[in-house]
C-alpha cells in the first residue's frame, strides 16, 4: 500500500502537463509558418516565374551594394571595436560617461542623419560655402557619393559593433591578458594576436547586424545617389509596377542576406572560446595630459558627428521656423501623420507582444524540441531585409486572395491589402516579432519550471496558468517588448513605402519625402520627434551597459 501511495501521484503529475497543451504548440507552428510565408512566397515565385526584365544597370547595382556593405563593415569595425577597446583598456577623464554615451547614435536613423549631413556638407551647405569663400569658387567637392553614404551609415551603425565588442572585451578573463603580457607580448600585440581573435564571435555578430541594416536601407542611399539592389526593388515596383522584376530583385536582396548570415558563421568558425574569469583589464592604463585629451576627443568627435550636431541642426531649424512663423510653422498634416504612426506602431506592438507571450507560454509548458525549433523560427523575420518582407507580403496576400476566390468568396482580400493598413501590420509582425519574443523570453527564462509544473499538477489548464502565473511574472519583459516594437515601427520606412495604401502617410515617410525634395527645415520637427522616440530603447540599453560595468568591477 505504501508503494502504491508513492507511485500513483507521481504518474498523475506526469500526465497533467500534457492536458490542453497541444493547441498552444499548434499555435506556435502556425505563427512560425506565417512569419516565414513572405520569404517562402518570394522563393516560390522566383522558381516558377518567367524570365524577368532585369534593369540595365543590374551589374552596377550589385557591385555598388557589395562596395557599400564592405565600406560600412570596415567603418563600423574600426570605429566600434576601436572605441570599445579605448573605453575598456584605458582610463581617462570622462571615460565612465563616454561608455554609455557612445550608444546614442543608435537613436539617429541613417535616413535622418543623411539629409542633415547633406544640408551641412553639400555644395549648397555652409561648410563648402565657407571653403569657397576662402579658396575660391572652384573649391569643394560633391558628397553625394558612395564614400559619403559609407560615412553616414557607419556613424549610425557602429554602436552594434561597439556594444558587442565591448561586452566581449569586458568578459575576457584577466588571466588571458596577463599570460600574454608575461610571455613578453606588448599591449598592441596582445590586442591584435590574442584579445581581438577571442572577440571574433561578437564582432561577427555585430557586423552581421550592420550588414542587415545596410541591405534594408534604401532612403539614405537615394539621398546620396547610390543605387543598390534594394533601391532597385522600390524603383521598379513603384516606378514601373513591374511586379515580376521587383520579385526577382527582392530575391537578390534575400541572397545577399543569406550570404551575410553564412559569412557570420564562417567568421565564427568552429572555434569555441572559454574565459577563465572575467573583469576589467588588470593593467588598464591611465591616460593623463594630452593623451587623455586625445582619447576623450575621439569619443566626443564621434558623438558629435553621429548625434549631437544632427540633433542641434534639427532643433535649430525647428526653432528658426517657429520664431519666424509661430504656430503656422507646424504643418497642418503633421497631426494626421503622427496619428497614423502612433496607431500603426501601437497595433504592431500589441500584436507582436501578444504573439511573443503565446510562444513563450507554449515553450514554457514543455512543448519539446519541435515547438522550440518553430519558436526560434519566429525570430528570423528580423534578419530579413524590409524590401523582401514587403514584396513577400504582397505575394502572400495575393495567394490568399486567389485561394479565397477559389473557395467562392468574390473580391478576395485585395481591397483589404491595398485599402487599409492590414498589409503593413502583417509585415510589421514578421519584421518585429523577433525582438519582441527575445524580450519576453528573457522574462520567461526567469520563471522556474517547477512553478509551471506545480500549477499544471494542481489541475490548472494552460490558459489559467498563463493568466494567473506567467503573465504577472513576465510583465517587465512585455513592457520592454512593447517599447522596442513601437519605436522600431515608428522609425520603419522601407515596409511602409512598399505597402502603404494610397493617401496613407506616416511620420517616417513624410520625413523621407521632405528630405528627398530638399525641404530640410520642414522635415526638422518630425525628424526630431523620431529621434526622441528612438532614445527610449537606447536608455534601456544604458542599463545593460552599466550592468556589464558592475559585473566587471565585481569580477576584477
Amino acid at each position: 500500500m505504501t508503494e502504491l501511495a508513492t507511485t500513483t501521484p507521481s504518474r498523475a503529475v506526469r500526465r497533467v502537463p500534457g492536458r490542453g497543451r497541444t493547441p498552444w504548440s499548434v499555435a506556435v507552428v502556425v505563427v512560425a509558418l506565417l512569419v516565414a510565408a513572405p520569404v517562402l512566397a518570394v522563393l516560390v515565385d522566383v522558381t516558377r516565374g518567367s524570365a524577368p526584365a532585369w534593369p540595365r544597370d543590374l551589374d552596377r547595382m550589385v557591385v555598388t551594394t557589395l562596395l557599400l556593405m564592405l565600406g560600412v563593415g570596415v567603418g563600423t569595425l574600426v570605429v566600434g571595436a576601436g572605441l570599445a577597446w579605448l573605453v575598456t583598456a584605458y582610463r581617462f577623464v570622462g571615460r565612465d560617461t563616454m561608455v554609455w554615451l557612445l550608444v546614442l547614435p543608435l537613436a539617429m536613423p541613417a535616413y535622418i542623419l543623411g539629409f542633415v549631413f547633406l544640408s551641412t556638407f553639400d555644395e549648397a551647405g555652409p561648410v563648402q560655402g565657407a571653403v569657397r569663400a576662402v579658396l575660391g569658387d572652384g573649391a569643394g567637392l560633391s558628397v553625394r557619393s558612395l564614400p559619403g553614404c559609407v560615412v553616414v551609415m557607419s556613424l549610425t551603425l557602429y554602436p552594434y559593433v561597439y556594444l558587442l565588442a565591448r561586452a566581449a572585451f569586458v568578459e575576457q578573463g584577466p588571466r588571458t591578458r596577463d599570460a600574454a603580457r608575461t610571455l613578453g607580448a606588448g599591449r598592441a600585440r596582445t590586442f591584435f594576436r590574442v584579445l581581438l581573435p577571442l572577440a571574433r564571435p561578437s564582432l561577427a555578430a555585430g557586423l552581421a547586424l550592420v550588414m542587415m541594416e545596410v541591405l534594408t536601407d534604401f532612403a539614405t542611399v537615394q539621398y546620396f545617389g547610390v543605387r543598390t539592389v534594394s533601391v532597385g526593388v522600390y524603383s521598379v515596383w513603384r516606378g514601373t509596377y513591374d511586379f515580376g522584376s521587383a520579385v526577382q530583385l527582392a530575391s537578390l536582396v534575400l541572397l545577399f542576406a543569406l550570404a551575410v548570415l553564412a559569412g557570420e558563421r564562417m567568421m565564427r568558425g568552429r572555434a569555441r572560446f572559454t574565459q577563465p574569469g572575467r573583469g576589467a583589464p588588470s593593467d588598464a592604463v591611465t591616460l593623463a595630459g594630452w593623451r587623455g585629451g586625445l582619447a576623450l576627443a575621439a569619443c566626443l568627435l564621434t558623438l558629435a558627428a553621429g548625434f549631437f550636431v544632427p540633433v542641434g541642426r534639427l532643433a535649430g531649424w525647428g526653432v528658426q521656423r517657429f520664431a519666424s512663423d509661430g504656430t503656422a510653422s507646424i504643418d497642418a498634416r503633421f497631426g494626421e501623420y503622427l496619428v497614423n504612426s502612433v496607431v500603426v506602431a501601437s497595433l504592431a506592438a500589441v500584436v507582436c507582444c501578444s504573439l511573443a507571450v503565446l510562444i513563450g507560454h507554449a515553450v514554457k509548458l514543455g512543448g519539446g524540441r519541435v515547438v522550440r525549433g518553430f519558436a526560434g523560427l519566429t525570430t528570423f523575420g528580423y534578419a530579413v531585409p524590409g524590401a523582401v518582407v514587403g514584396i513577400g507580403t504582397l505575394l502572400f496576400f495575393a495567394a490568399v486572395d486567389d485561394l479565397v476566390e477559389a473557395l467562392g468568396v468574390p473580391g478576395g482580400t485585395g481591397l483589404l491589402v491595398t485599402g487599409s493598413v492590414a498589409g503593413i501590420l502583417y509585415a510589421y509582425a514578421v519584421r518585429f516579432l523577433g525582438p519582441a519574443y527575445q524580450a519576453v523570453d528573457a522574462s520567461f527564462a526567469k520563471v522556474s519550471p517547477s512553478m509551471t509544473q506545480s500549477a499544471l499538477a494542481l489541475g490548472a489548464p494552460p490558459r489559467r496558468v498563463l493568466t494567473r502565473v506567467h503573465l504577472p511574472l513576465v510583465r517587465p519583459g512585455i513592457a520592454v517588448a512593447l517599447v522596442l516594437v513601437a519605436v522600431d515601427a515608428v522609425k520603419e520606412l522601407p515596409v511602409v513605402l512598399l505597402l502603404r495604401p494610397f493617401g496613407f502617410t506616416t511620420v517616417s515617410v513624410w520625413v523621407y519625402q521632405l528630405a528627398a525634395e530638399n525641404f530640410w527645415s520642414l522635415a526638422a520637427l518630425p525628424a526630431l520627434l523620431i529621434v526622441l522616440l528612438a532614445l527610449v530603447p537606447v536608455v534601456l540599453l544604458f542599463r545593460q551597459v552599466r550592468a556589464v560595468d558592475e559585473g566587471a568591477r565585481r569580477g576584477s
